[in-house]
């Protein structure tokens, strides 16, 4: 403390890391596929409401192109995914099985969210999604999000979908809470 102002003096080793970590920018991944447009107009949402934040780099990923170093490489995940038959989409199978191992003990504490368009539920895909994040040990920092779209039929499950403006708000708060939670080191 200085004497007599009763402020404590910060050390200077400390105040340079904090000055250092100050000028480092967080990576929030964002792992996404979609079939019918749905998740990818959320994702878009999500990325908008993201994009706002100083200090953190967006770095958005289909499953398909997306590789294990993109996640052990970012600070907190976003994993958006259809839900088809009461199931996370395929694609989004086959990110998780090709990065499992990798990721294994190495992403203990990231924090993530799940976002899931679905015709119906939503939640046989949000609980896998959260098995394999228990499984590596990550944090959910959110509720996941679920939308649906009420597409009851082979035609309106397989048409293009529009997604109402109440849920994409949804996501671009999210997407601003993610980016402001891993940029402020809240997570």
């Amino acid at each position: 403390m200085e004497p007599g102002s009763g402020v404590r003096r910060q050390r200077p080793r400390q105040r340079r890391i904090r000055e250092h970590r100050q000028g480092v920018s967080k990576r929030l991944l964002v792992v996404w596929w979609t079939m019918t447009g749905g998740t990818r107009q959320l994702v878009d949402a999500f990325r908008d409401g993201a994009g706002a934040q100083e200090g953190v780099e967006l770095v958005v990923r289909r499953a398909d192109e997306a590789q294990p170093s993109d996640l052990l490489a970012a600070d907190a995940v976003l994993f958006a995914t259809p839900e088809n038959l009461a199931s996370m989409a395929g694609m989004m199978k086959d990110f998780f099985d090709r990065s499992y191992y990798a990721a294994l003990g190495r992403v203990e504490g990231r924090p993530y969210a799940t976002l899931v368009c679905a015709g119906s539920d939503g939640q046989g895909a949000a609980r896998q999604i959260a098995r394999i994040a228990t499984g590596w040990r990550m944090k959910p920092v959110a509720e996941p999000l679920v939308v649906i779209t009420h597409a009851q039929t082979p035609e309106a499950i397989l048409a293009p979908k529009s997604i109402d403006a109440a849920s994409l708000d949804r996501a671009r708060e999210l997407g601003a809470a993610m980016a402001a939670g891993v940029s402020m080191g809240i997570w």
